[in-house]
């Protein structure tokens, strides 16, 4: 299943050992990490020699304000088009993520960044703590290059055991504070952003189960302020390298470097064959580069916390965004977000706006393709609200037909193996809202993220239509009040009165965690 579990979801599991932990706490087992000071990390910066710098000139006018923009929809796509960045990289790569998973496609990516050190290219890698842990070996392994240096943002000092479970509630509202931005610059000229985390499950290369996901591959000024993102983290005083925080028998040599570059060259595990050596990544990527849209857009991302431990209750930057596009929408928004959480105080702002034409329908997942029945929960406590206000719900099916479009092994679907990680808004039409928010509370006010506001109506209309074709019959359930006002889940002929696919315990274990009022932290 995927891996993006939130500090709450850890937390509610320390209930079990309570006791235990109360011993651990009279033994100082939570002794925190003193903020660090860095030196000033440089921002990459184009250079004449880049292949990526070439292409932007070849597609973009000298000085244009515009950016070029192509979507990533599928999982083999978007590791295809990292992979053979990496290939084509000349000077630099930074690479900003949520989840590095330890299988097949995050070590291929590893070993590629290893092999591009090699040939001298400088490479920056950020990671938020809360996956980190217990892929020591992995980061220490890429870290230990010259080249390479990896840094973890917003760690606890144990990195596993029950030390780590104490240190995370002995210090719940700084790890509340989560680096969830998502991002990867090539020789400062090129980009991908978006949704996903690099693992098997979000590139289609996962047996049992992948992710609906989207990520934008971009060309163009808007790459210096996602560097500007990048370098806010990684130059955060809570952000550490990596030896900071791994016992020195973690920190491997250059053999285990070696065995990964050799993982990464030989016969591929699984479905995808990326374009290896800078000419063939170069040959695969002009055709890619053709295909960019150029269009008006702005980036936005929210900054690390000033205080971690102060109350969050402002919006941040990327949610606001957000909110100045559905106070100006006419006619319509569209939502698709994996987690999908809106209290009173969001619901107003969907309420119409004195516009009673503006329809707003979101897409999100259903209990039994949701990765964390937790986040589900939350969204249970407040579907019937925002029903009553007016908006349209619809929940991926486990068994959507969809699927084989969305997933390219397609061997995954058919059964429990989709869900939905993908975070996009279309207003009107005509603006696409893209990146790694999801229209919750925790994105809204506790998460770093970063966002895309796209002014193109070829790009707004290509994810409204995928995402009209999500919300049809043979892809989700179209949750309504009946007549007496209780829910009901249909699709075509089918009608339930209770989460469809769903064993009973499934639906207990949500609805008992929706009585509790700890929505703001899924």
């Amino acid at each position: 299943m995927i891996k993006e579990i939130i500090c709450r979801d850890q937390c509610l599991g320390l209930l079990r050992i309570f006791p235990l932990l109360l011993v651990l706490a009279l033994a100082g087992c939570a002794s925190g990490l003193s903020p660090m000071t860095h030196e000033a990390g440089l921002k990459g910066v184009p250079v004449a020699d880049s292949f990526v710098l070439e292409q932007r000139q070849k597609h973009l006018e000298p000085y244009s304000p515009y950016t070029a923009f192509s979507l990533l929809n599928t999982g083999r796509d978007a590791f295809l088009v990292r992979a053979a960045l990496i290939e084509a990289a000349s000077h630099t790569i930074d690479a900003q993520y949520y989840i590095w998973n330890d299988d097949p496609t995050g070590r291929y990516l590893a070993g590629r960044l290893i092999a591009a050190a090699d040939r001298g290219v400088k490479v920056r890698v950020l990671l938020d703590d809360m996956n980190a842990a217990g892929d020591d070996a992995l980061f220490a392994t890429m870290d230990s290059h010259p080249n390479i240096e990896v840094r973890i943002f917003n760690p606890v000092r144990p990195r596993s055991g029950v030390g780590r479970w104490f240190s995370l509630l002995a210090n719940f509202d700084r790890v509340n504070r989560r680096m969830h931005n998502k991002s990867f610059v090539v020789d400062g000229a090129a980009g991908i952003t978006g949704g996903r985390n690099i693992g098997d499950e979000y590139f289609d290369e996962d047996p049992a189960v992948n992710a609906r996901d989207r990520d934008v591959l971009m060309l163009g000024p808007l790459i210096g302020p996602l560097s500007d993102s990048f370098l806010a983290y990684w130059n955060n005083g809570r952000t550490y390298p990596v030896s900071r925080l791994y016992e020195p028998e973690v920190a491997l040599d250059a053999e285990a470097r070696a065995r990964l570059v050799a993982e990464s060259t030989g016969q591929l595990s699984f479905h995808a064959q990326p374009a290896r050596g800078q000419q063939a990544a170069q040959a695969f990527l002009e055709g890619r580069f053709e295909a960019l849209i150029p269009a008006q857009a702005e980036l936005v991302f929210d900054p690390p916390p000033a205080d971690f431990e102060a109350p969050a209750n402002t919006p941040q930057p990327s949610a606001k965004a957000l909110y100045r596009l559905a106070a100006s929408a006419e006619s319509e928004i569209l939502i698709e977000s994996a987690y999908l959480i809106l209290t009173d105080d969001q619901l107003d702002l969907t309420h119409g706006f004195g516009n009673d034409e503006l329809s707003v329908v979101a897409f999100t997942n259903s209990l039994v393709t949701n990765d964390l029945v937790t986040n589900h929960s939350g969204y249970a406590r407040w579907r019937e609200e925002m029903l009553r206000q007016g908006m349209e719900l619809y929940e991926l099916r486990p068994d959507a037909q969809g699927c084989r479009n969305w997933i390219v092994e397609n061997g995954a679907c058919g059964g429990q193996g989709l869900t939905l990680h993908s975070k996009a808004v279309v207003f009107d039409r005509e603006t696409l809202f893209i990146g790694s928010l999801n229209v919750n509370l925790r994105s809204i006010y506790l998460n770093g993220e970063t966002v895309l506001i796209i002014h193109s109506p070829e790009l707004a209309q290509a994810v409204a239509s995928d995402i009209q074709e999500a919300i049809e019959p043979q892809n989700s359930w179209h949750v309504r009040l009946n007549n007496s006002g209780d829910l009901v889940w249909q699709a075509n002929e089918l009608t339930f009165d209770h989460e469809p696919r769903a064993g009973f315990w499934l639906r207990t274990t949500s609805r008992v965690l929706s009585w509790l009022p700890i929505e703001k932290y899924l």
